[in-house]
């Protein structure tokens, strides 16, 4: 969420942005919420000034009254009711005209770093860097849910009686190497110098509408019947909620934390046979990082942990590669993001595994995150978050990059401590 001063200063840095952004139809939010924004700030001065008069008349009733003059005291009485009751009126107003003006902001997208490239969509976006050299086998690689049944790891059919589409078992080795690389992922994370932490896998509406715009809330999260709860759709949610209206003490910054939980996701349109697999399901977990900085520090956070997935992906000997989201591909309250993607070797291109996002203070602001400097003044902090792994889409990495042509996967050196010693998942 933008600061409403800077908008009020700055409207058409702000039109410029939501332009770059492809989102036209926003535009007239911005004269709007000036408009309501006039509007509450002339409520407000009113109201402090009548709230002043009241005072001062106030106490000249009981100097009135003592002098004995009743109608001087009388009149002052009604003036002061009536001061009270055009009060009642403002607040309520201020209160409305608040919440209205914060419904729009909570909607106006956030400013983008100017290093952000500009286009409309994700086929826009700009390959960076590429890292270890894509490889190719001299054999047919198989879609990766046939080389997972080939080795026994996998059963969708039960998990759809069970649950409906976009769910499964892993079974056997498969499940084990799945659990391999979230705990390989978390030690990764602790070498680091991040905290390790197991948050709520449930939040409520006010840290969902803090950490996400309404567009990514009503397309990925579930919600509880009955209940003030949204199960999480990756841990950052919780993460970020964690410092929801508090006071970090600059010195302590920046605070590291990496996380481990199940997901739960919607998915809403997800379909194509690159789906029919386990690259977009219902429910996955993961190993997250999040990031609180002092806004002159984000950015170089923001490098160093991407990097921090790539460096993780290259220990398992996956080549992967870094894009940078364009303008029209950012969610709205990102100021820049980078996704990782590894590569397939079965469709010859690189997928999605893993994104890096700077929010700046959009989520800090939302949620009243704030730091108190060594001289007491306060300030927003920034918030950033980073996926380390998600074993689904990295088994899938992993399995494709390390078959056998005999339908065997070798275990990347780097896992094999947390599989028992083994080398290799044999065929069943």
């Amino acid at each position: 969420m933008i600061d409403i001063k800077f908008l009020r200063e700055n409207p058409d840095a702000v039109k410029e942005n939501i332009r770059k952004k492809f989102q036209e139809d926003k535009l007239p939010l911005v004269d709007e919420v000036i408009a309501l924004d006039a509007q509450s700030r002339a409520a407000k001065q009113e109201a402090d000034g009548l709230r002043a008069d009241r005072n001062r008349i106030s106490k000249q009733i009981g100097a009135l009254t003592h002098q004995g003059k009743t109608a001087e005291a009388d009149k002052a009485k009604a003036q002061v009711k009536a001061f009270g009751d055009r009060l009642d009126e403002l607040e309520k107003q201020e209160s409305e005209l608040a919440a209205k003006v914060k419904s729009i902001m909570m909607i106006i997208p956030n400013i983008i770093d100017p290093t952000v490239p500009i286009g409309r969509d994700d086929s826009e976006n700009v390959e960076l860097e590429r890292f270890g050299e894509p490889y190719t086998p001299p054999f047919e690689v198989p879609f990766h849910e046939d080389i997972m049944k080939k080795l026994g790891g996998i059963d969708k059919e039960s998990a759809a009686k069970v649950a409906g589409n976009g769910f499964y078992y892993l079974m056997g080795d498969v499940a084990r190497l799945h659990s391999a690389v979230t705990a390989y992922a978390r030690d990764f994370m602790i070498d680091k110098g991040f905290t390790y932490c197991i948050p709520p896998f449930m939040i409520r509406s006010g840290v969902v509408t803090g950490v996400m715009s309404f567009a990514e809330m009503d397309a990925m999260m579930y919600k509880i019947e009955g209940e003030d709860l949204y199960l999480i759709g990756t841990s950052e949610h919780s993460m970020i909620g964690k410092y929801i209206d508090t006071i970090v003490d600059e010195s302590t910054l920046p605070h590291t934390l990496t996380s481990y939980s199940p997901c739960f996701r919607k998915e809403k349109g997800a379909h194509g046979i690159e789906e029919r697999g386990i690259y977009r399901i219902h429910q996955f977990e993961k190993q997250e990082m999040i990031v609180i900085s002092k806004p002159e520090e984000s950015m170089e956070w923001f490098n160093k942990m991407w990097r921090y997935t790539v460096e993780l992906f290259r220990s398992m000997d996956v080549p992967v590669r870094t894009i940078e989201c364009c303008s029209g591909d950012l969610a709205d309250l990102k100021v820049k993001s980078y996704d990782v993607e590894a590569w397939s070797p079965r469709q010859q291109k690189y997928f999605e595994v893993g994104s890096c996002s700077n929010l700046g203070d959009a989520q800090a602001r939302r949620l009243g995150i704030r730091v108190r400097s060594e001289d007491g003044k306060k300030y927003f902090a920034h918030t950033l978050n980073n996926t380390v792994a998600a074993p689904p889409r990295m088994l899938i990495a992993l399995l494709e990059n390390n078959l056998n042509e005999d339908g065997s996967v070798r275990i990347p050196e780097s896992l094999r401590p947390y599989m028992g010693g083994k080398s290799l998942i044999e065929t069943v």
